[in-house]
């Protein structure tokens, strides 16, 4: 069975800080590139970070040098470190398990909401 929980979500204010956790299953988690998107109302889902099996990183620029992803291949889990929020970091967070040359199928978490205020 697949699954993908994010947790880790809240309300904080300007300049603090959250720890996003994506606990998997089932889905063959140390072969796939991991990423964390990020939806906000009225706007189109945008990769924020991600991580591939061989820990190569990449972000948005946005959130360079503010968010950092990591991953645990022994707890099949991804996170997401993000400090110096901003109120535009507002947004429902997503992981994703992207899918592979042999793992044909894309899985998506069911988000998190963050929500940064001023």
């Amino acid at each position: 069975q697949v699954t993908l929980v994010e947790s880790g979500g809240g309300l904080v204010q300007a300049g603090g800080s959250l720890r996003l956790s994506c606990a998997t299953s089932g889905i063959a988690f140390s072969s796939r590139t991991m990423g964390w998107y990020r939806q906000a109302p009225g706007t189109q889902r945008e990769l924020v970070a991600a991580i591939t099996t061989g820990r190569s990183t990449n972000y948005a620029d946005s959130v360079k040098g503010r968010f950092t992803i990591s991953r645990d291949n022994a707890k099949n889990a991804v996170y997401l470190q993000m400090n110096s929020l901003k109120p535009e970091d507002t947004a429902v967070y997503y992981c994703k398990a992207e899918r592979t040359r042999l793992l044909v199928h894309d899985y998506w978490g069911q988000g998190t909401q963050v929500t940064v205020s001023s």
